[in-house]
């Protein structure tokens, strides 16, 4: 990726959010996952959209070059994110992955800057049955113990038994995923402390969807877990205007693992857009 720069902006509660920004055209601001970073998380895909689109690549509060804050509740990450789309003063389209997707479309529904959004495989923490919450409480468990011995991409390697399949972790590690997002184990946790005890609207609640009134792409990897897959159904079931597609052979990983077919889809998805803006 080539001519790579810096945009950042300051929240009503006095924290920095900083994004690299790659490319040129209308901009794309996409939001990475609980694991990651703006840069770590879109390294794959990026390169891919840089010669159409301004792809802007901001990491949450605690994450990247953004400044860190104790308050990382689902609601006020989300009020970040929409003060960066805001910043750009123009209409952006906004791509989400897993919690990033969510966030996506919590900014839809709080700014008309947001011109379309496209969710890869959003969490939607109301469909998890009780084995999935079993699944999720254990891996946190042993990504705790990980923490407190010391080796955070292990930790970071553990969580992740959670969201990914086998095939999306063994594709990770080959890339060095887990390696370069270890730092962040820590934060993971503590996200998770805030969530766990979270009352507030979700992404996810129809009321906020209901307030959607740009077009959405919901992406799904087909080798998905169910909970995604279901998450990915919710969607399409709660929006009506939204137009969902599969990638084929992806998990949860897609955008590393698949970086080619989901920019092809993304490309096409906001190329008609934008052209519609």
């Amino acid at each position: 990726m080539s001519d790579p720069r810096t945009h950042e902006v300051t929240t009503d509660d006095n924290v920095t959010i900083r994004a690299t920004v790659h490319g040129h055209g209308p901009s794309l601001v996409l939001l990475h996952g609980v694991m990651g970073d703006g840069d770590v998380d879109w390294q794959a895909l990026v390169p891919r959209l840089a010669d159409r689109f301004t792809c802007h690549l901001p990491s949450m509060r605690g994450r990247g070059r953004s400044d860190d804050h104790a308050n990382l509740q689902i609601d006020r990450i989300g009020i970040d994110y929409t003060t960066y789309v805001e910043s750009l003063g123009e209409s952006a389209g906004v791509v989400g992955w897993s919690s990033g997707a969510g966030q996506a479309l919590a900014v839809a529904s709080r700014s008309a800057a947001v011109g379309a959004i496209a969710s890869y495989e959003p969490m939607v923490g109301e469909l998890m049955g009780d084995r999935e919450r079993e699944d999720l409480a254990s891996a946190l468990v042993r990504a705790r113990e990980l923490v407190d011995q010391g080796d955070l991409p292990a930790a970071m390697r553990a969580f992740a038994a959670h969201p990914l399949t086998p095939s999306d972790t063994e594709a990770a590690d080959e890339a060095g995923y887990f390696e370069a997002t270890g730092r962040y184990a820590p934060h993971v946790l503590r996200v998770f402390e805030q969530v766990m005890g979270y009352t507030g609207v979700r992404p996810e609640d129809p009321e906020l969807l209901a307030a959607i009134t740009a077009p959405v792409l919901v992406l799904c990897g087909s080798e998905t877990s169910p909970l995604f897959a279901n998450g990915v159904r919710h969607l399409l079931d709660t929006l009506p205007d939204a137009q969902g597609h599969i990638i084929p052979s992806a998990g949860h990983a897609g955008p590393l693992t698949h970086p080619h077919r989901v920019a092809l889809e993304l490309r096409e998805f906001f190329g008609r857009a934008f052209a519609c803006l």
